[in-house]
């Protein structure tokens, strides 16, 4: 019990209360390392094998809103899972993956404790599932609702064409969507930009 409370303690803050239980039984039932880690710019989350008999590594970016938290921890224990049963051998988004992938999510589907809008994209998801919560432009797009400060940004999709934006300490000019992504050529250096259409940025007006 002194062991599922620490996990209890060490969770609540991060995960919806609901789907607390379901977590930590995932986490006791799997030799893992956990880490909360800085905000990282090209992933959410992160699964590494252990090498010579140490422990997988699981990290998740602290910065993350609660239930972005819960599907991205879902998302590398699925990996987890995959390379246990199939080994370290197979594709990282493979059909072992997806199939484990789709396991470990439905219960919260069952569940009926999402929020409607997160259950039908997450269920949607499912039905043709992405190499990750990142490249479901639906899911992510329904997830951002639920972070609770934007610091005064706003979605690049959000923009008009032509718009200037700042993001990562450079300014750029926002150009024509190509998939998920706008094509942004950067004001100074003239270089094109590949920019995910979800990304956060800040506008910048003329006087």
């Amino acid at each position: 019990m002194q062991v599922l409370t620490k996990y209890h303690s060490f969770f609540e803050k991060y995960i919806p209360q609901d789907f607390l239980d379901y977590v930590v039984s995932i986490i006791q039932e799997n030799e893992v390392r956990f880490k909360i880690v800085r905000p990282r710019k090209t992933k959410l989350g992160d699964f590494r094998a252990g090498r010579r008999g140490e422990k997988h590594i699981i990290t998740i970016n602290r910065d993350l809103n609660p239930y972005s938290f819960l599907i991205t921890t879902l998302h590398e224990f699925a990996h987890l899972i995959a390379h246990n049963k199939h080994g370290g051998r197979i594709r990282a988004h493979g059909k072992e993956w997806k199939q484990h992938y789709t396991e470990i999510m439905y219960p919260l589907i069952e569940s009926k404790k999402l929020p409607n809008d997160i259950e039908d994209a997450l269920l949607k998801s499912l039905v043709n599932v992405k190499a990750s919560s990142c490249s479901d432009v639906t899911l992510q797009r329904v997830l951002i609702k639920y972070d609770v400060t934007s610091n005064g940004t706003t979605l690049l999709e959000e923009l008009d064409k032509n718009s200037i934006f700042a993001l990562n300490n450079k300014v750029f000019q926002k150009g024509n969507l190509r998939r998920t992504r706008f094509l942004c050529k950067e004001t100074t250096t003239k270089r094109d930009y590949l920019i995910h259409a979800l990304a956060k940025v800040k506008e910048i007006k003329e006087n």
